[in-house]
């Protein structure tokens, strides 16, 4: 069963790293921490369902997939640290 997933492999690992950097902007913004959490819960569980339901529909494009989530991680920690060191530098300044 765990087979079926293989192709998915980094994109579960760096899913779960794209959690961790929504949540830190959503920390840098102010948002309630309660809220954040019943939130990310919420995605986490939708991904596990879509994930295991459409799991043989898209293992044809398990690249593109692949490709395209390591890409939109990549571009969030890009805009998730850009974020963050100007909120530090703005504290900084006051």
């Amino acid at each position: 069963m765990l087979e079926e997933y293989l192709p998915f492999m980094w994109l579960i690992i760096f899913g779960n790293i794209e959690n961790l950097i929504l949540s830190s902007q959503g920390v840098v913004k102010g948002v309630d921490p309660k809220v954040l959490c019943c939130l990310s819960l919420i995605v986490v569980m939708c991904w596990l369902i879509l994930g295991t339901v459409l799991t043989d529909a898209a293992m044809q494009y398990s690249n593109i997939i692949n490709f395209i989530g390591g890409l939109a991680i990549f571009i969030l920690g890009i805009q998730s640290v850009y974020g963050a060191v100007k909120s530090i530098r703005s504290k900084r300044s006051a």
